[in-house]
């Protein structure tokens, strides 16, 4: 389960309401309360684009409101695929069929989050600066950590999470504050937080090394590939569009007839779209248009985001509309956190007649080289320039 580039998190819209003064939209940011100026500015702006975190509304991303435990709980459940949760709550404070219910019994199954004891999860507490630095170095199974250089307020930091503070600040996820103080005890403000994401996936994201010139060719003469790929939000296009060029290979974006909104991706609202279709097996999204002479490819890459961990149903959509049997089918998705693993072997059946290759996890940001890199040890018969 913790994937270790995954990571985390952080796709949800349940926050805590907090008043925030109403500032003129931010044409560069897309929320009116967070100007393009802030120094969280590029961390929300990524974390939105990469469907980390969600705003509060379509407007407000409300930066200055705290996190809970339910709410970082669901946000890291979210992350690693919303898998299921077979066993009963253990707490007395989390309501059954809640919607941090099944969040929350996986926290605690899995070591990320612990109840307080007595049966008490902490449902509505704040989490603290200390608390979520030791969240997520649970959630990246407690690395060892260099003690390094203390925090002006080093005394200040309980014994359990010190280890975990000092992971975080040695990796970069977690700077101090004005004065080097950590503040272990203030609250995380979800401004913290997608800062906290951005140097995260800036850590996991290094590049590949890049091929050796001399080694690469042309693409295998006689394969003729497409690649298809889904991207609702943009994240899944630029790797597919890596793959198109390196392989001088046909792209086609598979493009809904009635496109997804903000709204329809709201992985908060049970009644949001996403939600509605991901749980429908049976749902099929119509698609605006179609692969031209799709009897002529021999290798087709096929890209798409991970929705509750699984391709989003339109994937399947488009593997209905043709007969490819005969053809090598090479899956490849982009995550937070979700490996490609059961989202992949759930649409074999969908396309039963074709060779299916195993397929790559990839998360947003990943380089051209490292796709390239990717492609060449998948064994095709074809070199990636």
């Amino acid at each position: 389960m913790r994937k270790k580039a995954f990571l985390f998190l952080m796709t949800v819209a349940l926050l805590l309401a907090v008043a925030i003064p109403a500032m003129g939209a931010v044409e560069d940011t897309g929320f009116a309360d967070v100007d393009a100026g802030a120094w969280y500015a590029d961390a929300v702006e990524y974390c939105r684009d990469n469907s980390l975190m969600n705003g509060t509304t379509d407007t407000a991303f409300e930066p200055e409101a705290a996190m809970t435990r339910a709410m970082l709980a669901t946000v890291l459940y979210h992350a690693a695929g919303s898998p299921q949760v077979a066993a009963a709550s253990p707490f007395t404070d989390v309501a059954e069929g809640s919607w941090y219910a099944d969040a929350a019994v996986w926290a605690q199954q899995n070591n990320v989050i612990s109840g307080y004891g007595g049966g008490l999860f902490g449902t509505d507490d704040p989490v603290t600066r200390e608390q979520i630095a030791t969240m997520l170095w649970n959630y990246e199974n407690s690395p060892s950590a260099e003690r390094g250089s203390d925090f002006a307020d080093e005394g200040a930091i309980s014994s359990y999470a010190s280890t975990a503070v000092d992971w975080a600040r040695a990796e970069g996820i977690v700077n101090g504050k004005e004065g080097n103080r950590f503040d272990p005890q203030g609250n995380a403000t979800r401004a913290e937080v997608a800062a906290m994401l951005l140097n995260y996936m800036s850590k996991n994201n290094s590049a590949a090394p890049a091929p050796d010139p001399e080694s690469t060719s042309a693409a295998g003469i006689g394969t003729k590939i497409l690649v298809a790929y889904f991207s609702a939000t943009g994240n899944t296009r630029p790797l597919a569009e890596y793959v198109s060029d390196a392989l001088d290979a046909e792209l086609y974006e598979i493009i809904p007839e009635i496109p997804y909104t903000a709204a329809d991706l709201n992985y908060g609202d049970s009644s949001s779209r996403a939600t509605v279709e991901m749980n429908d097996p049976s749902a099929r999204p119509a698609i605006s248009g179609s692969v031209e002479n799709m009897e002529e490819y021999d290798v087709v890459f096929l890209g798409y985001p991970i929705w509750w961990g699984q391709a989003p149903r339109i994937v399947g959509t488009f593997l209905e509309s043709y007969d490819l049997s005969g053809k090598t089918i090479v899956p490849f998705c982009t995550s937070g956190s979700s490996g490609i693993g059961s989202s992949a072997m759930d649409l074999h059946d969908l396309a039963s007649g074709a060779d299916w290759l195993s397929g790559q996890r990839f998360s947003s940001g990943t380089s051209r080289s490292a796709m390239v890199n990717w492609i060449n040890g998948l064994d095709l018969g074809v070199t990636a320039e």
